[in-house]
């Protein structure tokens, strides 16, 4: 569902969006091959619909969690590059040493690393990260989640995209 300057606001059920068509409160933007019917209409079942007046919300910041991190990081390992869902939430600094619990302290990393790295630094332990971490951006009102799986969808990457290049699958 698009807001009406075309901003992604959610993704809902298609009976949502055939409710928010029928009583002209949402735009038929993209429709699927299938059609709906019923005894009086006949319409295409809707993959994107554009709201017709704009709603105002304020901006959400995303929230640290664990899978967020594991979605931020694309389930991989950021010492040995090991893709995996089986992976845990490793501090940079050890929170011991006066790391923090912040996006820029954390990163998803495997078993093997970090037993390896044990409760010192990366630098001590002589690895290096894939690269360095960062507080993700991504598309206001939808989770970090929720947008890596919808970009899946080659019919809403066009609407996604442009709100978060930087999170477009390679």
């Amino acid at each position: 569902m698009l807001n009406q300057n075309y901003e992604p606001l959610n993704i809902c059920r298609w009976q949502r969006a055939v409710t928010l068509v029928f009583l002209g409160k949402a735009i038929l933007v993209e429709s699927d091959s299938k059609t709906l019917r019923s005894p009086t209409i006949t319409m295409p079942m809707p993959s994107v619909v554009r709201l017709v007046r704009y709603i105002k919300r304020p901006l959400p910041k995303i929230k640290l969690s664990r899978q967020s991190l594991m979605e931020r990081d694309n389930y991989t390992c950021q010492y040995c590059g090991k893709q995996s869902k089986h992976l845990t939430v490793d501090h940079i600094v050890p929170r011991e040493r006066g790391g923090r619990h912040r996006w820029s302290n954390l990163v998803a990393c495997c078993v093997d690393c970090n037993v390896r790295k044990g409760n010192r630094t990366a630098r001590e332990a002589g690895m290096k990260l894939l690269k360095d971490p960062q507080r993700p951006r991504f598309i206001p009102y939808l989770s970090f989640a929720t947008m890596r799986r919808a970009l899946t969808n080659e019919v809403w990457r066009d609407y996604l995209e442009p709100f978060a290049p930087h999170l477009a699958p390679d």
